[in-house]
């Protein structure tokens, strides 16, 4: 099957129906996105497809014949990160870090197709993240610093 993945044509030869985290994670060693619940809940295996957020832990590989996949290791542009990385440094929005590349690229997504989102915006949008240690208010603080700086686009 071939796909594009953080810009890079890539190939693998697999079972169509094997889950595109394992792939990541096991055939070509992007391990951002994280194995949380397994059942699509908690948004630590969040990926940009087409440059929508969805769960890699429920979509086979088979799904993305063709299709963009940018995972947290495609947001930066070598040393220099993406703006809603930065936030989320400069706000202290990650503990663990369990969640966070799904929350960054749940909070890119949105910032893509709303660059002025509200709390309400953002809260809703990252309504499906579950962050463990409970970092939310500092995680909505880092995506609504973005927002008042007019959205997520990379190293504007």
């Amino acid at each position: 099957m071939d796909f594009v993945v953080n810009g890079e044509r890539r190939s693998v030869d697999t079972d169509p129906e094997r889950l595109l985290l394992f792939v990541l994670r096991n055939e070509l060693d992007l391990t951002g996105a994280k194995y949380g619940c397994g059942e699509g809940q908690c948004g630590a295996c969040t990926v940009l497809i087409d440059s929508k957020p969805v769960r890699s832990c429920q979509l086979s590989i088979g799904a993305v014949a063709g299709k963009e996949i940018t995972t947290i290791e495609g947001l930066s542009d070598g040393d220099r990160l993406h703006p809603v990385q930065q936030a989320f440094i400069d706000s202290d929005a990650m503990q663990c870090g369990y969640c966070t590349s799904g929350m960054i690229l749940s909070s890119v997504a949105l910032l893509r197709t709303n660059p002025a989102a509200s709390d309400a915006d953002i809260k809703k949008v990252l309504q499906g993240n579950i962050c463990r240690c409970g970092t939310y208010r500092r995680i909505i603080a880092a995506v609504r610093t973005q927002a008042k700086k007019g959205g997520g686009h990379p190293h504007a």
